[in-house]
């Protein structure tokens, strides 16, 4: 018997893993026949095999991509994007407004990411209990360094400078920087600060004491669905130490909540999300808000969650053991988006865990530990071929995705600046997750790579348990 499948045509716009991941799930469609048009930032090994048609635009230009989208008109059913960049940018509005090809993305007016300043004046006004207390600083407002000095001074005084600064645009300035990490002396608290203000505004906000998580949830405009919780490493190194990354990789475990969070801590977060996502919508449907305009992070305190920033795409590597793991199949989540009918995504019951093997440029490694960095492996090829003959021995519970890693004209693969690949591993639990995806991370040769080792690990794990133990603890003796 001949099985007819229907064809769809998808636009992906890519930057590294999260988008390789994207393009599996679609690939892994058991209803549908999947041509893959890929606007993607580098020659990406995995994209590159899977597209019907792979153009690279490295800085991913909005007007580039539309091009490429107006070529395919007439052969793509529907787009999705997975960095921030166009999002901002508008891309949504471009292509759907000029081609009539639905995007999964927000529009450009509700991508929240673009300003940390709205975002935090949005938390105020919808739920202020979880939005911690800040202030914006910025440059139209003084008339000189010394003034805002002052003020920033005294705002430090109030808070006992346990602060976090946070530019207001995403990628401007020095970034995020959190007292007690990243400086520990007001001069060092300053000329960080600096460094955004002459950008742009500044925000400046009390640091939480407790654990991160992100909270993710795809959107129709109508329904909100909420999908597993994960934890994110953001820290460069070992310990949690080190600058702020993209994320040095991810677990999940079974279910829906992370080993040291309660049922009542999720089921606060899906309420804080849903006024939001009831803020937004304007009480009705508001399908500029189709894609993942939630996916938010968290910050666990002994009272319950807090709201530390709210981004309006995928997470990367957040979204990544979701895609591997749903029940659903995903052109059909997409296209459910895109009509508005998405109530409901099913998720099975594994753990999963991902780490990113990453070049010695990234996050300071090559300075910070250069008797560590093979220095006669810098700028050689990255051989995957051991990781991806795991399996054999693993079948679908182990994932390789290239993100940062381009194919030359030798035919091999180079790392380039950024988290050069991920490494997915599935199983009942999170320490056996953790082992299938150690054995593939070590199994990756060459571009003198490196990794985080106590991603997921047991020991860590059991500290953020004890941490909010102690949180949670805290705030029992000062109400009794």
């Amino acid at each position: 018997m001949v099985i007819f499948m229907e064809r769809v045509g998808i636009l992906v716009v890519s930057y590294g893993s999260r988008e390789a991941a994207m393009v599996d799930a679609f690939m892994r469609s058991c209803e549908y026949k999947v041509d893959l048009y890929i606007a993607d930032k580098q020659r990406n090994p995995f994209n590159l095999r899977r597209a019907k048609e792979h153009v690279v635009i490295p800085d991913l230009n909005v007007n580039a991509i539309y091009k490429f989208a107006e070529k395919h008109k007439d052969e793509i059913d529907f787009g999705i994007v997975g960095p921030e960049k166009p999002i901002i940018e508008g891309i949504r509005d471009l292509i759907e407004g000029e081609l009539g090809i639905p995007m999964i993305c927000p529009t450009k007016e509700y991508a929240l990411e673009r300003s940390k300043v709205l975002q935090r004046i949005l938390f105020q006004e919808v739920a202020p209990e979880v939005n911690p207390r800040f202030k914006v600083f910025n440059p139209k407002d003084y008339s000189g360094i010394e003034d805002v000095k002052r003020d920033l001074y005294k705002w430090l005084d109030e808070l006992d400078n346990k602060v976090a600064v946070k530019p207001d645009a995403p990628a401007a300035g020095k970034g995020v920087g959190v007292w007690g990490d990243h400086f520990n002396t007001r001069e060092e608290l300053f000329e960080h600060f600096l460094a955004n203000f002459r950008v742009g505004p500044v925000i400046v906000e009390e640091k939480i004491e407790g654990e991160e998580s992100s909270f993710q949830a795809f959107c129709d405009g109508k329904h909100l669905v909420p999908l597993p919780e994960t934890r994110d490493y953001k820290r460069a190194f070992d310990g949690d130490r080190g600058p702020n990354t993209g994320g040095m990789g991810t677990y999940k475990d079974r279910g829906y909540i992370l080993p040291f969070m309660r049922a009542e801590d999720w089921e606060e977060e899906k309420r804080i999300i849903e006024r939001l996502f009831e803020k937004l919508r304007g009480g009705g449907s508001n399908p500029n808000l189709r894609g993942m305009p939630f996916y938010e992070a968290f910050i666990h305190t002994g009272r319950g969650p807090m709201i530390l920033e709210n981004n309006s795409r995928p997470g990367d590597p957040e979204i990544i053991p979701i895609l591997a793991l749903l029940k659903n199949d995903f052109v059909d989540i997409c296209l459910r988006m895109i009509e508005g009918t998405l109530t409901r995504i099913e998720v099975e019951n594994k753990a999963a865990v991902v780490i990113y093997k990453v070049p010695p440029v990234y996050g300071g490694y090559i300075n910070a530990f250069p008797h560590l960095v093979r220095k006669d492996e810098i700028g050689t090829p990255v051989l995957l071929d051991e990781a991806e003959r795991l399996s054999e021995k693993y079948g679908e519970n182990i994932r390789i995705y290239p993100g940062s890693m381009e194919v030359r004209e030798d035919g091999k693969n180079y790392a380039l600046s950024s988290r050069t690949v991920a490494v997915l591993g599935i199983a009942d639990d999170i320490q056996r997750a953790r082992e299938i995806a150690m054995e593939g991370i070590r199994a990756i040769r060459g571009g003198a790579l490196w990794y985080r080792t106590d991603i997921a690990s047991r020991e860590h794990i059991e500290r953020s348990i004890k941490h909010m133990e102690v949180l949670r603890g805290r705030v029992q003796c000062q109400s009794s």
